[in-house]
């Protein structure tokens, strides 16, 4: 479904099958950062910061990159959103991931992150990695999951 069909449509649907299971290098990957009030992990201003940050990307004439936004859950309190773009952004802060990644798709409710985590975890262990930080991508929108029927996280750390 096109988003031009249908405007309760905002969120791309989302492949799992290219991050499944996948070591990814990146080599100075441009972000763009940005901060969320969260309550006990709950965001509070996802959307708004998301509408503020999108707009003035689309100022820059930039763009988001394969709709990738990871969420770096920094506190009961905060969490850090890194938008993947095309490049850098004036006005923003613009930050560089560099490294090897291990990504992993889970699908189902956000109540079963702790279970994702603990597999993820166990995973990367499996592999003789270590973890130096990880990322959760929220790929969409609660009301867009709805839509599509699945909701897809993607958890990417940083391995060595």
């Amino acid at each position: 479904m096109k988003k031009e069909e249908d405007n309760s449509i905002c969120c791309p649907e989302f492949d799992p099958i290219p991050w499944d299971d996948k070591i990814i290098e990146w080599d100075n990957k441009r972000f763009i950062k940005g901060s969320i009030c969260t309550c006990f992990y709950m965001p509070l201003n996802f959307g708004s910061v998301m509408r503020k940050l999108d707009q003035k990307i689309r100022n820059e004439g930039a763009k988001i990159e394969q709709n990738l936004g990871l969420s770096d859950h920094t506190s009961k309190w905060n969490m850090d959103i890194y938008l993947a773009v095309d490049k850098e952004v004036s006005g923003l802060n613009n930050v560089m991931l560099s490294g090897k990644f291990y990504s992993k798709v889970y699908e189902g409710n956000f109540k079963e992150t702790d279970k994702w985590c603990k597999d993820y975890k166990g995973i990367v262990d499996s592999k003789g990695l270590n973890i130096k930080k990880w990322y959760m991508w929220y790929t969409t929108c609660p009301k867009c999951a709805k839509k599509y029927g699945k909701n897809y996280v993607v958890i990417v750390g940083q391995v060595e």
